[in-house]
């Protein structure tokens, strides 16, 4: 199992370019809502969220649920541990905010001022939240 090692380091990378992603997508929302008059901008920042989510999003969280999944294949005792119930759900939700910001952008499309800039704003502290439960549970294990 000296590989385990290699797929955990993979796996911590995924997620940070998973974070990545849910961190600015948010972001380029608040530009595309608050700058729908300015349609050239709008177009630039359209494609700047469809590739974000498409081609660094996206791929990242398959990338990261793929590792950790066959991380507990090779080591099933994690699922018996409470640290790991946690971390999951959170990594669950997670995965729901990731589907709510593509269901977001394909509104955006069609109506640019479908929500405010600070609903966006609000939106993008989300990701930080469940982070921040996710890094406890796998480094500090409370439970």
């Amino acid at each position: 199992m000296e590989y385990f090692n290699w797929i955990l380091a993979f796996h911590v990378m995924s997620f940070i370019s998973w974070m990545a992603a849910l961190f600015y997508l948010p972001r380029l929302f608040v530009y595309h809502t608050e700058n729908a008059d300015n349609k050239g901008f709008v177009e630039v920042v359209k494609i700047q969220e469809y590739k974000l989510i498409k081609y660094i999003g996206t791929p990242a969280m398959w990338a990261t649920i793929f590792s950790g999944l066959y991380m507990l294949y090779l080591n099933p005792a994690f699922l018996h541990e409470r640290w790991m119930d946690v971390k999951l759900a959170t990594a669950f939700l997670l995965f729901i905010y990731h589907i709510s910001l593509e269901v977001h952008r394909k509104k955006l499309l069609e109506n640019p001022k479908y929500k405010p800039g600070k609903f966006y704003r609000f939106y993008n502290e989300v990701p930080t939240i469940l982070m921040i439960i996710i890094v406890i549970m796998v480094v500090v294990k409370p439970f």
